[in-house]
């Protein structure tokens, strides 16, 4: 899988779970996740599509994606340990595919820098 991939996942679990999250809620809070997702969602596409624009589509991506990352840990998953449910589920899905996204995101830009020596 490439990091674009990866972010795009990550970009479509976002949207998704903090779309379920919000209908099972109903807190506007719910949809801060969507909007990263919205974001690095069209970070991917413009990825996927224009290689020429890579490194500062790649370097807006990892950066939503490590603050929805600090937001998750920080914040949300203390509180959804404490009630336990979907909501913790929720929390761990998003947080799961953050992870995976800033891995492959690591894993491209140690290979770019290899390819560049």
């Amino acid at each position: 899988m490439t990091a674009a991939k990866a972010s795009l996942i990550n970009a479509i679990s976002l949207i998704i779970v903090g779309l379920w999250g919000y209908l099972s809620v109903v807190s506007p809070t719910a949809l801060i996740p969507v909007g990263f997702g919205v974001v690095i969602l069209l970070c991917s596409i413009v990825w996927i599509l224009k290689p020429s624009l890579t490194k500062i589509v790649a370097h807006i991506a990892i950066l939503f994606t490590l603050i929805i990352l600090a937001a998750l840990v920080g914040m949300r998953l203390p509180k959804s340990l404490d009630m336990g449910g979907l909501g913790l589920v929720r929390v761990l899905i998003m947080i799961s595919t953050s992870l995976l996204a800033i891995g492959y995101f690591v894993k491209n830009f140690i290979d770019n820098r290899k390819n560049k020596d």
